[in-house]
């Protein structure tokens, strides 16, 4: 699939079909995609722990209380370790790591739907709760949640975007209008 193709039909799927499993060769690939994110001085801090158990599938989703994450395959839990970043960047790593998680989490999703596996980011959670449930370290932060599996209903009608015209600024904020660049001649 086309990159511009697969940012435009990446969405939320909160509907699984729930007889049909993908392969965890599919989930593994959609985080080597994800590891490829950029990294503040080279420093890697983001962790995947893929979930296939059923029954933790049910307690994560009691954690997001988001019933339809229980209704997949496997779930991806991203967390991140700051632990070598801190001693790089001191009070900037909190900030560094998140950008990295964002980073990775894109990655994934669109290398999910390219591979043509549907999934959501969900960022509500309990992250006590799940921490324990996957005995994650209370040093470890909990990024986001990510259920993967194939879509139960046709693909949504994509929800509209902003407008550039209402995004995009020139040279200093709320500016609109690009100024010429003049040719040397």
């Amino acid at each position: 699939m086309e990159l511009d193709k697969t940012i435009k039909e990446r969405h939320s799927v909160r509907s699984f079909k729930e007889t049909k499993k993908p392969s965890w060769e599919e989930v593994v690939k959609a985080i080597d995609a994800a590891n490829y994110a950029p990294l503040a001085g080279n420093i890697s801090t983001i962790r995947f722990i893929v979930v296939q158990d059923k029954e933790k599938l049910k307690q994560i989703a009691k954690a997001c209380q988001q019933s339809f994450v229980a209704s997949t395959g496997f779930i991806v839990v991203v967390c991140s370790d700051l632990t070598q970043l801190k001693r790089s960047y001191e009070d900037t790593a909190q900030k560094f790591s998140r950008q990295q998680a964002g980073a990775a989490i894109q990655n994934f999703l669109l290398e999910i739907t390219n591979l043509g596996l549907g999934s959501c980011w969900v960022g509500a959670f309990s992250e006590q709760q799940v921490k324990q449930i996957l005995t994650i370290p209370d040093d470890i932060e909990v990024e986001a949640i990510l259920p993967v599996g194939f879509e139960f209903e046709k693909k949504p009608k994509q929800r509209k975007r902003p407008d550039l015209d209402n995004v995009l600024y020139f040279d200093k904020w709320k500016n609109k209008f690009m100024l010429p660049q003049y040719k040397k001649e």
